[in-house]
């Protein structure tokens, strides 16, 4: 697909407006700790960007905002499913210990007791791809909005990708084109975020109550997290806001009264930026923390019902007939969300003993991605590796913690990176659009349900992953066609 500009730029010109991108982006808090240093704010460096932004369909872009919603009531619906979720994961529960772990909490808390806190907060963010499996040459209008993931817990990037808008507005009118940089929707994905936090502080019922960050040591994506932290303080500066590691969970908070305290301060919500990855668990204290929040009155961002119908085995076991329709009494509009939500699906199929897929992914792996159940990025498996993994597992009962997808053949356009001490070169990339949104619950009532905002994150097209906390993308803003 054409650029928004013509490309290439001059090189004069070229080494000008890549100069002032990387002083806008440091003016403006575009930024990110450096990677070699990722304990200290003391040196900090410009966000990984493309210069300009990357064509979109705008069909598709309208298409991935109009889904979010019914996203958000499907994962409510799935979350208060437990027969659903136990069914769906119980065969990946019998290998992968991290899962089962984290659905003994969810049986012990909201099936075996009644919850301390009925009142729900997800902040989400789904992922797609533009599908050209038609042919990289066909029209606009054939290309397909094809679903990467459903990201429940710690979906990071509102706070840059919301910035990243005005950096790419400000390159296109020192290029001298105002009228496209006016054009380009905006994203206000992190300020409608916060709203849904200071929505669901209000719920918890005590002013004095704080909001946790629950953080990991090495932030050196931290300046996204400050954005949130900020726009939340903004709508309302009485709200302690605190951060503090894991550890200092295992270590010092405690239950009182059902109310969950840290360091003197009564906690109205618990946002996991953290504890979603088995390493994250080192000890049993840390999963007696998770326990412990769980249990308590704090408002969990997710709570663990959340995090569960995020799995990679629960994407793929909705594009099965009837699974969407399950959770049909969630929707306003009933058949036409389901009709919706199912027009984004991709090819998913499973590796459960039954041997749905693998025997059509060893013969031909290059047109599937095999996904394991974690989060996080970098953990899928390409090609060749797909194949060397199947075989490898054999028919041991790990493959059911494995799902296969069809691979897409991602709409291919040309920008130029802008990354710290790296040369800014033209490039063949693909992208791919994350969608913010945030749902408030309290039991089957559900008092906020908001889309968010949006974010595109783009790598060249020899990379597989498009991970940008793994390196391997950069933030971008769409160019809509």
């Amino acid at each position: 697909m054409e650029p928004c500009i013509s490309l290439p730029l001059e090189k004069s010109l070229l080494d000008d407006v890549v100069a002032q991108s990387k002083d806008f982006a440091n003016v403006h808090g575009i930024v990110m700790r450096r990677r070699e240093t990722p304990l200290s704010s003391d040196v900090v460096c410009f966000t990984p960007h493309t210069l300009v932004p990357s064509p979109v369909p705008k069909k598709l872009f309208y298409q991935s905002v109009d889904v979010q919603n019914d996203f958000h009531l499907l994962m409510h619906g799935i979350s208060r499913d437990y027969q659903f979720l136990k069914s769906v994961l119980s065969s990946s529960m019998q290998h992968d210990e991290f899962q089962k772990k984290l659905f003994d909490i969810y049986e012990e808390v909201y099936i075996n007791n009644i919850p301390c806190q009925p009142i729900m907060l997800g902040m989400l963010r789904c992922d797609y791809m533009f599908d050209c499996s038609g042919g990289r040459d066909i029209s606009t209008d054939k290309i397909q909005l094809k679903q990467v993931e459903v990201n429940t817990i710690a979906s990071g990037l509102a706070g840059l990708g919301t910035q990243c808008t005005r950096l790419h507005r400000f390159n296109l009118e020192n290029l001298g084109k105002s009228e496209i940089a006016s054009s380009l929707p905006e994203s206000k994905a992190v300020g409608k975020m916060a709203e849904g936090f200071v929505e669901a502080w209000k719920l918890y019922g005590n002013n004095k109550a704080a909001i946790l960050f629950l953080i990991e040591e090495l932030s050196w994506n931290i300046m996204d997290q400050r954005w949130l932290e900020y726009e939340i303080r903004n709508l309302d500066k009485s709200i302690p806001i605190i951060r503090r590691l894991f550890k200092d969970v295992v270590e010092r908070a405690k239950i009182e009264d059902n109310k969950l305290i840290l360091d003197n301060y009564e906690i109205a919500i618990v946002y996991y930026r953290y504890g979603y990855s088995p390493e994250h668990y080192p000890t049993e204290k840390e999963w007696e923390a998770r326990l412990m929040v769980e249990k308590s009155q704090t408002i969990k961002c997710p709570p663990i019902s959340y995090h569960l119908a995020g799995s990679k085995k629960i994407q793929q076991e909705l594009p099965r007939a009837g699974a969407v329709e399950r959770f049909q009494k969630y929707f306003p509009d009933g058949e036409v969300t389901v009709k919706r939500i199912r027009n984004t699906f991709a090819g998913l199929y499973t590796l459960d003993m039954n041997d749905e897929g693998s025997e059509t992914a060893l013969k031909n792996p290059n047109i599937y991605v095999l996904k394991p159940q974690r989060e996080g990025g970098g953990n899928n498996l390409f090609g060749e590796d797909i194949k060397t993994k199947l075989e490898q597992i054999g028919e041991d009962k790990s493959r059911a913690g494995y799902i296969l997808m069809d691979k897409i053949e991602p709409l291919v356009v040309t920008n130029y990176t802008v990354q710290s001490e790296k040369d800014v070169e033209i490039r063949k990339m693909v992208s791919e659009i994350g969608i913010f949104g945030a749902i408030i619950s309290n039991g089957e009532n559900v008092p906020f349900n908001s889309t968010c905002g949006h974010i595109l994150r783009t790598k060249t097209v020899s990379s597989n992953e498009g991970s940008f906390a793994g390196g391997s993308a950069v933030i971008d803003s769409p160019f809509l066609v």
